[in-house]
């Protein structure tokens, strides 16, 4: 099995400017303390983001609503942050859906709420994307 490394130099910025976080603040703080903190480190580190960024969902060719994602780095990669005890199958699904529906390839799931960061990288693959 080949290993998939779209994007592979991006993702491991981001992790790192992720780790600096956890390593500074540890967990027990809300959500948006991680999100602004990561916004931070992605500046320090010259990364291109945009932060809070609504994409439309379309739903047979209309547009049904917008869903807002955390981080969309260098226009390719999605990033969900979480600040939870456990990660499980509900947020898993949640960024294979937003890499679906907002036909991106790449997307990080980072989670802060852990003793030790905690995160997953998610690859959508063309043939899925192309069966669509």
């Amino acid at each position: 099995m080949l290993l998939d490394t779209r994007h592979n130099a991006l993702t491991k910025e981001i992790i790192g400017c992720a780790m600096r976080v956890h390593s500074t603040l540890g967990s027990g703080f809300p959500e948006n303390i991680y999100h602004r903190s990561l916004g931070l480190e992605l500046a320090r580190a010259g990364l291109a983001f945009e932060q809070e960024v609504h994409l439309p969902v379309f739903y047979l060719d209309t547009q049904v609503g917008a869903r807002r994602v955390d981080f969309l780095v260098d226009r390719c990669v999605l990033v969900e942050l979480k600040a939870v005890t456990e990660l499980t199958p509900l947020n898993y699904s949640q960024i294979i859906n937003y890499l679906k529906a907002y036909h991106l390839e790449v997307g990080l799931l980072i989670n802060f709420g852990e003793q030790s960061l905690r995160f997953k990288r998610f690859i959508q693959n063309h043939s899925q994307r192309q069966s669509q």
